[in-house]
């Protein structure tokens, strides 16, 4: 039977339209850094999305070649993640202001994943697709105590999702806690290439802490 983490994790990957408090613990992803507007073509995003799902395959397809990696099972690629930031912000995001964005986009790896097989994939599919994947990397996050929601409609209408999460968190007693280190979060459940924009459907998360 194939894994999908979005069956097995619901609380993490589907939650309700209304808001909710969740403790994520720490998870391991294929990730890379970059900055800039998300919607430009062939764009530093665009170009990222090759070079992360070429890592993600490189492994989900392992067991059919000479590399067996310890306690592989099939599973499915789990959904594109980002954390998002802006420099010279309190940490919101403003919309307006997509082309000074800053972004974590990542994948989570299952568990057998280790960062020596990580290593091994970088290299297997540099070899193969002849493609510089320097910028990949093995990334760990750690989240902790999160408000999340699921936002259905276009990404340009996330603000009225983050003003309902905010007063959640104000009838709560809770506070955002945007940092460096922890960041807007969304997971991505719906292809925008193939999804009417309406009908997109995109975990937000927001990193809190005690008012």
């Amino acid at each position: 039977m194939t894994f999908d983490y979005k069956k097995e994790y619901k609380e993490f990957y589907l939650p309700p339209k209304k808001p909710g408090i969740i403790d994520i613990p720490e998870i391991n992803y294929i990730a890379i850094q970059g900055k800039g507007d998300p919607n430009e073509p062939d764009g530093e995003y665009k170009n990222a999305m090759g070079l992360l799902y070429g890592i993600a395959f490189t492994l989900k397809m392992s067991y059919k070649g000479e590399h067996k990696i310890d306690g592989y099972f099939p599973y499915v690629v789990p959904p594109l993640e980002g954390l998002w930031y802006q420099d010279g912000s309190d940490g919101d995001i403003d919309y307006s202001r997509k082309q000074d964005l800053r972004w974590v986009s990542m994948i989570r790896l299952p568990e057998f994943v280790t960062r020596d097989e990580f290593d091994w994939a970088v290299r297997e599919a540099t070899e193969r697709k002849k493609t510089d994947f320097s910028k990949v990397e093995f990334f760990v996050y750690r989240e902790g105590l999160c408000a999340q929601c699921m936002h259905v409609g276009s990404y340009d209408a996330e603000p009225a999702t983050l003003q309902k999460i905010h007063e959640f968190l104000h009838e709560q007693g809770y506070k955002t806690d945007l940092s460096g280190q922890r960041l807007h979060h969304e997971i991505y459940l719906g292809d925008p290439r193939r999804t009417a924009p309406e009908k997109l459907r995109t975990v937000i998360r927001l990193p809190i802490r005690e008012g």
